[in-house]
């Protein structure tokens, strides 16, 4: 029995829309899957690569046996949001199956998508307020994945937790980062109920550190936890880059999904018609490549400067790690061009003019060559010579990554926090003072984010 790559629902059907790309597996197909789970002896995927520690191996027998019930108490004993690990994690664990030694691995991250969907519709999710009150109070800034799970863990524990986050609603990058297409956000709505009847208040439109004092919610609570992510993005610095239509990839995701869920009128940036290069082959440029062919692009074309990784698993990274290999979205099958190897030189203006600034037409571009490291690993590159072309580009979105959080960042000084070299902060345990997520460990996966709240030791 074969693992099912037909996961998606027709093409020309999900790019006329902004709805969840992934079709649903019919009983029989998920029964089939989680059948082939080995239970194995010893699981990696629960004991190596899921950061939460699912019970994978248990969640899958109870799945074929047709017991979600179980199969959700299961999931729910280690996961508090799998409804958003099920629909955007890489799904760490399916890297680690034993399976994968010599077959294909498990579909895991389908199965959970179907026990936690399950469950709401059994009306089997509901608030589990802690057994007793500790008469203690924590403030949580930052609602984003990290944040939440930090505030399900607290609470659980008995503290009273409010949550502060600067936008209008929470969810942080899984709201204003991650597309509809991959997350619909009312999955974020139905859990905040879940939340807020387990007595987590939100207080959202207000930033700490200008609107409200860090150092003040320290005077006010017992503890305060800082889960602010790594919002600083990677610029490209080169030539031309104060041209007009050159975009950080977030002021694209962020804008359209504000449009969809009614938190603005209008998208701020649209690629009707418009030849659409993304820098930065990862996720984020993925997801700008979803974005913009449902947006109407002309074209879509997405460069990197990383060599093209292999089809398949690497051997720099043997089973059990992540493997080093070529990975190709759902965005990626839709329609785009995707080049390895180039450096991008300058931002070349395209004649046309939005208002007084001029517009991009262009990228300047130069074929690299790497060197690699005993491992196989990427280490240095150089320039090929006369290899130099321009890409044709009206709409830029750079997508290179994250860089950490910035130093001027008022919580920083207010609460006399240090940074660690890549900029991390560090927390202070002797005064009651945490750091969770990305803002503590640099830009990672959203199942890492969770961990590190549900892990949060206090």
């Amino acid at each position: 029995m074969n693992r099912i790559h037909d996961i998606y629902r027709p093409m020309e059907e999900r790019k006329g829309d902004w709805h969840e790309v992934e079709r649903a597996l019919s009983d029989e197909e998920l029964k089939e899957q989680t059948s082939r789970c080995m239970n194995c002896g010893q699981p990696f995927c629960h004991a190596y690569g899921c950061p939460l520690g699912n019970l994978v191996p248990d969640q899958n027998r109870a799945v074929a046996q047709g017991n979600f019930k179980l199969a959700y108490e299961l999931l729910s004993a280690h996961s508090d949001f799998p409804e958003f690990t099920s629909r955007i994690c890489p799904a760490l664990c399916e890297a680690s199956c034993v399976h994968g030694l010599d077959e294909e691995a498990v579909m895991v991250r389908q199965s959970e998508k179907r026990i936690i969907e399950a469950a709401f519709a059994n009306g089997w999710v509901v608030p589990r307020a802690p057994k007793t009150e500790n008469g203690k109070s924590a403030a949580v800034v930052g609602a984003g994945p990290a944040g939440l799970s930090a505030a399900v863990t607290l609470r659980r524990r008995g503290w009273k937790v409010t949550v502060y986050e600067r936008r209008s609603n929470i969810g942080g990058l899984l709201r204003y980062g991650i597309p509809c297409f991959k997350l619909e956000k009312t999955l974020i709505d139905r859990r905040r109920k879940i939340l807020e009847a387990m007595g987590i208040r939100f207080v959202t439109d207000v930033e700490v550190g200008r609107d409200v004092a860090a150092d003040w919610l320290a005077k006010m609570n017992d503890a305060v936890v800082i889960a602010i992510g790594t919002p600083a993005a990677r610029d490209l610095k080169i030539p031309g880059r104060e041209l007009g239509g050159i975009h950080l990839a977030l002021e694209l995701l962020e804008g359209q999904n504000r449009f969809l869920t009614g938190e603005i009128a209008a998208a701020p940036i649209n690629a009707k018609g418009k030849h659409v290069l993304v820098i930065g082959g990862g996720d984020t440029g993925s997801d700008c490549v979803g974005t913009s062919i449902r947006q109407g692009a002309a074209s879509v074309t997405q460069i990197e400067i990383m060599p093209k990784p292999p089809d398949t698993r690497d051997s720099s990274t043997p089973w059990p790690l992540w493997p080093y290999m070529l990975r190709t979205s759902s965005s990626h099958k839709e329609g785009c061009e995707r080049r390895w190897n180039l450096n991008s030189l300058r931002f070349l203006p395209g004649g046309s003019r939005s208002c007084a600034t001029e517009r991009v037409g262009g990228v300047e571009v130069e074929t690299v060559e790497w060197e690699f490291s005993p491992e196989g690993r990427p280490v240095k590159f150089h320039a090929v010579a006369g290899t130099k072309e321009i890409i044709k580009a009206d709409l830029v979105f750079l997508a290179m990554g994250f860089t950490g959080v910035q130093p001027d960042n008022p919580i920083i000084a207010q609460l006399g926090l240090s940074q660690t070299p890549r900029t991390a902060l560090v927390p202070d345990p002797a005064r009651n003072i945490y750091c969770v997520g990305d803002c503590a460990s640099g830009a990672s996966l959203v199942v890492r984010a969770l961990a590190s709240g549900k892990n949060l030791n206090l």
